[in-house]
């Protein structure tokens, strides 16, 4: 864990924003727990999953 001073945590943050973005969906819940007991098997996060298949979509294969 990052720690930081309470001075900067709001540019932090601020910075955090302005290079980052979230994103969010709604699924079925069963559909979803099988997902991340897959994951979970793979040794993989939601993020790593995610920005994988988007480098896919986007041709930036790595």
């Amino acid at each position: 864990m990052k720690i930081i001073a309470e001075k900067s945590r709001a540019e932090y943050f601020r910075k955090r924003r302005e290079s980052q973005k979230t994103f969010s969906v709604i699924l079925e819940r069963e559909k979803l727990e099988r997902f991340e007991a897959k994951l979970e098997k793979d040794n993989t996060s939601k993020t790593q999953w995610l920005n994988r298949k988007i480098d896919e979509e986007l041709g930036e294969e790595k």
